[in-house]
């Protein structure tokens, strides 16, 4: 038996370890926002990696503004060194999960396994990809193979809001970085056959609409400022919208619907609290926050000049109209390079253990590669793991035991390959 079969053959072994680990990971309800149970889930996955041999520790976002004494912000971080520090494979995943919302037909914190599927939420984003990070390098240590290279595993917060204080902050502080990393795998739920290579940009932004209050029996002493954002959603419905859409990107985004530029109307707020007591005002103040998705080929200049364009024209054809636009959060694309070992050993991986590849994939999200390449550095990242990425996010989210299985095991050949470790 190879040493590969025999890796192979300790996963399985291990199925049901792994199955409850992923549901213990659900039992911890870290709903972000705000940000609960952080601290706790990230001693849990720190307690089940020392038990497999590595070194670990908790790291809060210390200086960070989300991270607070009511909602602290807790990274953990673990390494198994091998007979070298190099290479190093880093896997990462994020705990934190949205709200669970309403639609449930199981209890979402429950981790029920039903018809080979465990159902929670974070059971696809991404609890299952953390529990088969953990197993595919415990995998390794049981069936007796010393490691050449080294394995980090981290578990991180608050990417479903961005990874300010997870990921951007082990970076920002020296945790991740190129100078000691070669590659990063992380187990996102983009389908278990496929590699995802990147993500499209990201551009959120706020416009205000500033009015003049008056009288609502007498609106023509005012202007308001609801009528003009009006008009300003109305130029990016029949103006902007058709324009971007008619954009396509190169890069392998699925869906396919996806490969387009979007533009997506958050939330809009303005005048008086429709639920409250009304007065007679006309409304001096109206906000609405956008969500555009931009290509690699736009770039984030380009797609914000369109925005003020869109804007200033408005202001000029429409008298009164008065405007603010303030940007919230730009994430730039982010794409692997064509020639990153990282994508040959997880095909090879795959096509072993599936017996086919799905090939490249792209986000259409973002995820944490853009901080692992734009802050750590580091350009040999992709992001492999279980799961279907159309249930993150939603009512009764759920992994396939099958796929939860399958990932641990292209994971763990990818380590034996990405730590040059003989096979």
């Amino acid at each position: 038996m190879t040493t590969a079969d025999r890796v192979l053959s300790a996963v399985d072994v291990a199925a049901d370890e792994i199955v409850d680990f992923t549901r213990e990971l659900i039992r911890q309800p870290t709903v972000n926002p705000p940000g609960d149970g952080y601290p706790a889930c990230a001693e849990v996955i720190r307690r089940r990696l020392n038990a497999f041999g590595f070194e670990t520790r908790l790291v809060p976002a210390e200086g960070r503004p989300e991270h607070t004494a009511r909602h602290p912000r807790v990274n953990v971080i673990g390494r198994r060194r091998g007979r070298s520090r190099r290479p190093l494979v880093h896997l990462n995943g994020h705990f934190d999960v949205v709200p669970a919302g309403d639609g449930w037909t199981v209890d979402p914190f429950k981790g029920v396994v039903r018809d080979g599927k465990i159902y929670g939420r974070g059971a696809c984003d991404m609890k299952a990809g953390i529990a088969a990070a953990v197993y595919a390098a415990e995998a390794i240590r049981r069936a007796d193979v010393p490691l050449h290279g080294s394995i980090d595993i981290s578990g991180t917060v608050d990417e479903e809001s961005g990874g300010f204080a997870g990921v951007a902050w082990l970076a920002d502080q020296g945790h991740l970085t190129a100078s000691h990393t070669d590659h990063v795998i992380i187990p996102e739920p983009l389908y278990v056959d496929r590699i995802c290579i990147g993500h499209r940009g990201v551009y959120w932004f706020e416009v205000t609409t500033r009015g003049r209050i008056a009288h609502g029996s007498m609106p023509f002493h005012g202007v308001s400022a609801i009528e003009h954002m009006g008009a300003v959603l109305d130029r990016i419905s029949r103006q902007l919208m058709p324009q971007i859409a008619g954009r396509t990107t190169a890069m392998p985004v699925e869906p396919a619907e996806a490969r387009h530029a979007t533009l997506n109307i958050n939330g809009i707020e303005g005048g008086q609290p429709v639920d409250g007591i009304q007065t007679p005002c006309v409304a001096d103040v109206c906000r609405a926050v956008f969500d555009r998705r931009f290509l690699i080929e736009e770039g984030f200049d380009a797609a914000r000049r369109e925005i003020v364009e869109l804007l200033d024209r408005a202001a000029a054809e429409i008298p009164g109209l008065r405007y603010e636009l303030r940007d919230l959060m730009i994430v730039h694309p982010v794409r692997t390079p064509a020639d990153s070992p990282l994508i040959g050993v997880l095909d090879r991986s795959l096509r072993r253990v599936l017996g086919r590849s799905g090939g490249l994939v792209a986000s259409p999200g973002t995820y944490d590669h853009k901080h692992v390449t734009r802050i750590g550095g580091i350009t040999s990242c992709v992001a492999y793991g279980p799961g279907i990425l159309d249930l993150a996010h939603q009512p009764d989210e759920y992994c396939g035991i099958d796929d939860l299985i399958n990932a641990t095991k292209v994971l763990a050949l990818s380590l034996l390959d990405l730590t040059q470790t003989p096979s």
